[in-house]
């Protein structure tokens, strides 16, 4: 992928995409809006989502330790993956154990952040996504561009010409008078994915939470797909990354408040599904679950970008984001995208690992308004900020650039009485000399092209008030 300027650009020019963007982002902003301002206190779950996380965060050995535990007495197979290549080999390596041909996939970030789908196929695998707006993206050979709606860049008659195209042949067929009414394409999608359903094996999933305590894995969801992927196979995988950990069970009725409100702006999930290991006779009966480090310990070392791991995937931020609204998930070049995805890229892969991602935190406005939509109080605006120094810093190979430089030489200075005088006095030598119109020479010459050289004061204000006793 280019670099988010270039990207952006691309982007601007299809208007298609940018009244498709505007229509979703508005409906989405104004259901989040109307079901928020029916809680009362919704600033104190706002807080307590936020404390609950940062406590799993500095405890997250321990709570990971935990969960591990009680997994494994529930009848779970428990893998532990340092990357995406490891996650993979793991999730292949078993589905191979089973002798399959293909799998199913509940939605999930974490899958696409590891190119599950890719990696499966190059095992002769196939992977096929349950999830409607993932279908879109599948069949349409395309990219997600939505934490919550992967396939918000398009509008009904672009899924119904997919819909036309791909699915012939493929389980069956799309019906010949299928129409754009979204129950028909529904309809046509239902169709389409129930044999997999009764036919498959092996199901593949994330969890939005795991509840160390218990051993327990949720996943909310709105159409049902989940559910049915969750109980029918014989062997469920779940990927999960580390930072999903909460502490207790009762810790969930705070995110099951904060998540669907914030997300598809619901009072509830339609589904909330959660399964504990093995239960004889009832659901799969081998489960593993595979967690996930892929670069959050290295987000967990960064004091200020580390409570980007708080995020609970709801995409307010997306939702109200300007940058967003006009570019599109594709511009950012990842499955995260929007301002969560300008920050947690970087955080996980770290500075100066390659041009597009480097350029990602520079692709915000600044504007605040993630901030005030995320329900766990990520401060995405002062983590793009500092993130925009690790790229400067990494950029030059920690050497110290000109600004920098000059800041440390202006606290000397500032830092002593004499050396304030002193300064003053070559301040006010240079004050003599008419510097309108000037530009400074070499490192100077960039900042004075774009700004006016100030004119030093002929005589420094303790010298001025020493003279004139604060008397003008």
């Amino acid at each position: 992928m280019p670099a988010f300027p270039e990207a952006a650009a691309e982007a601007l020019r299809n208007a298609q995409l940018r009244t498709n963007l505007a229509h979703a982002t508005g409906t989405i902003r104004a259901k989040r809006l109307a079901v928020v301002g029916e809680v009362e206190g919704w600033e104190d779950l706002r807080r307590a989502g936020a404390a609950i996380k940062d406590e799993v965060l500095l405890h997250l050995d321990e709570h990971l330790v935990e969960l591990e535990r009680n997994l494994q007495a529930a009848g779970a197979t428990v893998h532990w993956a340092r990357d995406a290549a490891e996650a993979c080999r793991i999730v292949s390596g078993i589905a191979r154990s089973h002798r399959v041909e293909e799998v199913l996939k509940i939605k999930s970030m974490v899958t696409q952040e590891i190119g599950l789908n890719e990696a499966l196929a190059a095992d002769g695998i196939a992977a096929w996504e349950t999830d409607l707006a993932e279908l879109i993206v599948q069949l349409g050979d395309d990219l997600p561009s939505h934490i919550l709606v992967p396939a918000i860049h398009r509008n009904r008659a672009e899924i119904r010409e997919i819909f036309l195209r791909e699915m012939g042949g493929v389980g069956r067929p799309a019906p010949a008078d299928l129409t754009d009414d979204p129950a028909r394409l529904a309809e046509a999608a239902r169709l389409h994915l129930r044999e997999k359903f009764l036919r498959a094996k092996v199901a593949v999933s994330g969890a939005n939470f795991a509840v160390a305590d218990s051993g327990a894995l949720v996943v909310v969801e709105s159409e049902g797909n989940g559910r049915m992927c969750l109980t029918l196979p014989e062997v469920l995988i779940s990927v999960v990354g580390i930072e999903k950990v909460v502490p207790t069970w009762s810790d969930l009725e705070v995110f099951l408040q904060l998540l669907p409100r914030s997300s598809t702006g619901e009072r509830m999930n339609p589904y909330t599904s959660t399964w504990t290991g093995v239960v004889p006779g009832d659901g799969p009966q081998e489960v593993h679950v595979v967690l996930l480090d892929n670069g959050r310990t290295r987000a967990l070392a960064d004091e200020v970008g580390r409570q980007a791991l708080r995020c609970i995937r709801c995409s307010a931020c997306l939702n109200v984001c300007p940058v967003y609204e006009r570019t599109g998930g594709h511009a950012y070049g990842s499955v995260y995208p929007g301002p969560i995805g300008a920050i947690l890229n970087p955080l996980l892969q770290g500075p100066g690992h390659d041009e597009q991602t480097d350029s990602l935190p520079y692709a915000s406005t600044l504007c605040g308004a993630c901030f005030e939509a995320c329900p766990v109080l990520i401060d995405i605006p002062s983590i793009l900020v500092d993130l925009r120094a690790q790229v400067v810093d990494a950029r030059r190979g920690g050497v110290p650039g000109g600004e920098a430089l000059a800041m440390k030489a202006a606290a000397r200075t500032l830092g002593s009485a004499r050396k304030v005088r002193r300064a003053e006095r070559i301040a006010g030598l240079v004050g003599r000399l008419d510097l309108r119109g000037r530009r400074l020479p070499g490192p100077g010459k960039g900042w004075t092209r774009e700004r006016d050289l100030p004119q030093p004061a002929r005589e420094p204000f303790r010298a001025w008030w020493k003279r004139t006793g604060g008397r003008g």
